[in-house]
């Protein structure tokens, strides 16, 4: 298998990272917790969980680059070899977390010279481990997974995400909202992009779309549905994902009919920065 060591490493240290976060889980204080921006909250849990990771992947690739979540020490990328980079979010779904509600994960990805090759999800809580490597497929606890096979018309369930970063973007977000309420069985919003993506390549989510989210909060869930067999696009079929952070993913047989649904709601030249 291509990239053996760098998924065995990854899957490692989602676990470890598990480990530390359920070690607190439901005993988490607020003295443990600060307010990043508004409802943007961080944990003691988060920092040490991202400390192993780390520390994980300095060991085995001392020279691969990292972009996450939380603060890097200062210096960590000096000399880093920047077509090699890690995406880490050591406890997406944090508020979740601070609530003891169970949907949170931690997500783990490689990008080798623009390519997303290995992905890691791991929900800790569930004991579920999703992993991918690029043209290997994508597994769940060892098992492979596809994506679903439901069809426009059909009774489809779809999740989402609120954009807390942006709500000055909610009021368009809702029009959005609107139209895939009206053309579902249901939507979902979990609270944990990385875990949403992952129930996409699983195939418990027939589709799902977001803005404004971060490059490692979707990574990882981006190789897990294209192995699963799906589709992932920005907001208007591009593949801007990771720089702009909006996103639609989909089993692929409903991927042009949401992808015009967004865009019927979310014209190219609005302001999508990231403010609260």
């Amino acid at each position: 298998m291509k990239f053996e060591k760098e998924l065995e490493v990854a899957k490692a240290a989602a676990h470890k990272a598990g480990e530390i976060i359920m070690a607190s889980y439901n005993r988490i204080s607020e003295h443990d917790v600060d307010e990043k921006g508004r409802n943007d909250f961080v944990t003691v849990v988060d920092l040490e969980s991202q400390r192993v990771i780390l520390d994980a992947i300095r060991k085995a690739f001392p020279r691969d680059h990292v972009v996450a979540e939380e603060s890097l020490p200062a210096g960590f990328n000096d000399g880093a070899d920047p077509k090699r980079r890690w995406y880490i979010d050591p406890l997406d779904g944090t508020t979740n977390y601070i609530h003891a509600y169970p949907h949170f994960a931690v997500t783990i990805a490689l990008e080798v010279a623009g390519d997303l090759s290995v992905a890691v999800t791991h929900s800790p809580v569930y004991r579920e481990t999703y992993y991918a490597v690029r043209g290997e497929g994508a597994y769940m606890n060892g098992t492979p997974i596809h994506v679903s096979n439901a069809v426009v018309g059909g009774p489809i369930m779809l999740g989402t995400g609120f954009p807390f970063r942006a709500r000055h973007l909610l009021e368009i977000y809702l029009k959005s909202f609107s139209f895939f309420f009206n053309h579902s069985r249901g939507l979902r919003r979990g609270g944990s992009a990385a875990l949403d993506l992952a129930y996409v390549a699983a195939g418990r989510f027939d589709g799902f779309w977001e803005l404004t989210l971060s490059p490692w909060d979707i990574a990882a869930g981006v190789l897990l549905i294209e192995e699963a067999g799906g589709r992932v696009t920005d907001f208007f079929g591009g593949r801007t994902f990771l720089e702009t952070g909006h996103i639609v993913v989909s089993n692929g047989l409903l991927h042009d009919w949401m992808v015009e649904g967004v865009g019927e709601v979310f014209p190219r030249d609005l302001d999508y920065s990231k403010r609260s």
